[in-house]
């Protein structure tokens, strides 16, 4: 069915889109070559995604027992040594890991695509809570954060008056 929609939407395109759509999906495929052989150099890769915009992107994660980083490499360009998105936490006890922080660009769905690898990453070490703060650095973006937060079932609490919040998520494996 998928298959049959995506030829319906291809057939209703002009031919010169569909060259240049797949000009550019054989640069992202030979960029993600390139970029996994070097990625796994340096950390083990969990995921190859496509964004809401269908850009490719390797997911990359790091953990060390105390720490846990999941980073996403887009596939436009080629890997420089650092990541493009990232969310850092760390284990607070056996069942919570906290988030310490979220880096990169917003509104490209790489916070989605983290997200979502740190959620399987907790089920798999039987992770119970996935908990954050939010802080007064926070407050330029706040309603951003908050639809984020909300769009993946966390529980959102705010104290403006001292600009301050918590965030908790109990995944239900």
């Amino acid at each position: 069915m998928l298959l049959t929609k995506l030829r319906v939407e291809e057939e209703k395109k002009d031919p010169e889109v569909l060259e240049q759509d797949l000009e550019e999906l054989e640069f992202q495929v030979f960029r993600m070559q390139a970029n996994v052989k070097e990625i796994a150099k340096k950390w083990q890769i969990i995921g190859i995604e496509q964004t809401k915009k269908e850009k490719w992107v390797i997911v990359s994660i790091v953990d060390d027992g105390q720490v846990c980083k999941i980073m996403l490499n887009d596939c436009e360009s080629a890997y420089r040594g650092v990541w493009d998105f990232s969310i850092q936490a760390k284990y607070e006890d056996q069942s919570t890991i906290h988030i310490g922080d979220i880096k990169g660009e917003e509104n490209k769905g790489y916070g989605s695509i983290c997200m979502d690898y740190l959620k399987e990453h907790a089920k798999d070490q039987n992770i119970q809570y996935i908990k954050g703060d939010l802080a007064k650095r926070d407050w330029d973006h706040l309603d951003r954060l908050i639809h984020f937060y909300n769009k993946h079932n966390f529980d959102v609490e705010v104290d403006h008056e001292n600009q301050s919040g918590s965030i908790v998520c109990q995944p239900h494996w």
